[in-house]
């Protein structure tokens, strides 16, 4: 009996990055809209790629067939 695969979804493989030692890395949010009202500071800390945290970390490797 063959066994089934694990499937990796789509919204996730185009949202995060795996680096060669392991880490995910995704993009901040609230950058989409209303950027005249936010400080420059505060836009470009925004701009930045951050690591997924612990917390969310077993969920994102589910979702991109990690586990």
């Amino acid at each position: 009996m063959a066994k089934i695969k694990n499937k990796t979804k789509s919204a996730a493989k185009k949202r995060f990055k795996i680096t060669a030692t392991g880490k995910i890395l995704r993009k901040r949010s609230h950058i989409g809209h209303n950027s005249g009202t936010k400080t420059n500071t505060h836009m470009r800390r925004l701009t930045r790629i951050t690591e997924v945290s612990e917390v969310q970390k077993k969920n994102v490797e589910r979702c991109l067939g990690l586990r």
